[in-house]
């Protein structure tokens, strides 16, 4: 067997653009959305108090690539509250069966992520929107930051989090790297009165509650990835036009939206539609300027296959396969 290609943590960042991954990110989920895709439910293994062991497994069928990502999610022990993340991606051809690259899944994941939050913005957001709340410090936090100036044209680049140093540090940082306004903002309540707003914490109880919010704003949803943590409150989650990465994982594992259901302010059916449906133009995302949107992502096996086949192809057009 020929041994697989592998992309480190440094090529994939060379390689993969967010403007290149946020269209693969929009055809990845219309996809999973249409019935091209075949995916299983992510599947936890607990190794102790904050250690898990997550598969992710998936397949564009019938004779697409599959494969599955393999990642560990770690309680960061110098700092409480954080998580590191590690994997790997590994992608097989669909015609032959053989695995044919690895790459690693930290890199895709900090790419993929936020490049799935503009897609989803660039679908949900007011075509005015201007100000951007980013609630959290770390690398998604800075990473969302420039995703979502590819869609849209930010005045304002407003940094909340619980390390204020932290928080100015990313603003200063975006403020160069955008050449924007950029600021930290200790207040939750007023961070949360900008158009878009992206919550990228580990936080296990809400960061975001909907009584802050505007009419019109739109939220992306994208720090939990578990049914036992929620950044937003059941207020936001009920007054919102939600809509679900994939409907059948944020029914089993959105917090957020799990918290407000088990609370009775929404149903099943609150789920308003796909965001792979939204892109398709079989369900409506934003029905008028005053909506509250959310866009619940919880990261899926598609997405990060999309991007690393995307690379493999890359690597064999330029003869390096």
């Amino acid at each position: 067997m020929t041994p697989p290609l592998f992309l480190d943590a440094g090529q994939v960042a060379e390689r993969l653009s967010l403007d290149v991954c946020t269209g693969l990110m929009r055809e990845a989920m219309q996809a999973l959305s249409g019935g091209e895709v075949e995916q299983a439910l992510r599947s936890f293994l607990k190794l102790g108090e904050g250690r898990t062991f997550a598969l992710m497994p998936a397949g564009f069928v019938p004779r697409g690539p599959f494969g599955a990502k393999l990642v560990s999610v770690f309680a960061d022990p110098d700092h409480s509250g954080r998580r590191t993340h590690e994997g790997l991606v590994i992608l097989f051809d669909g015609q032959s069966g053989a695995p044919v690259c690895v790459v690693d899944g930290g890199a895709v994941t900090r790419i993929r992520t936020a490049a799935a939050s503009a897609a989803a913005t660039d679908a949900l957001a007011r075509p005015d929107a201007s100000r951007l709340a980013i609630f959290g410090t770390g690398v998604q936090a800075h990473t969302h930051a420039l995703a979502i100036a590819h869609v849209r044209k930010l005045e304002q680049v407003i940094i909340w989090g619980r390390d204020k140093d932290r928080a100015g540090a990313l603003a200063a940082r975006l403020a160069s790297e955008l050449n924007i306004d950029a600021v930290a903002e200790p207040d939750p309540a007023r961070a949360a009165g900008a158009d878009i707003i992206c919550t990228v914490t580990a936080s296990a109880e809400p960061v975001l509650k909907g009584e802050w919010l505007r009419p019109g704003t739109h939220v992306n949803l994208a720090g939990s990835s578990g049914p036992h943590a929620a950044e937003a409150d059941g207020a936001l989650v009920a007054a919102a036009r939600f809509i679900a990465d994939h409907r059948e994982h944020v029914l089993a594992h959105g917090g957020e939206f799990l918290r407000a259901r088990q609370a009775g302010l929404i149903g099943d059916g609150h789920i308003a539609a796909e965001i792979g449906e939204v892109y398709a133009g079989t369900q409506a995302g934003r029905t008028r300027p005053g909506d509250i949107t959310i866009y619940k992502s919880l990261g899926h096996a598609v997405q990060d296959l999309a991007a690393v086949a995307w690379l493999y192809n890359d690597m064999k057009a330029r003869g390096e396969g």
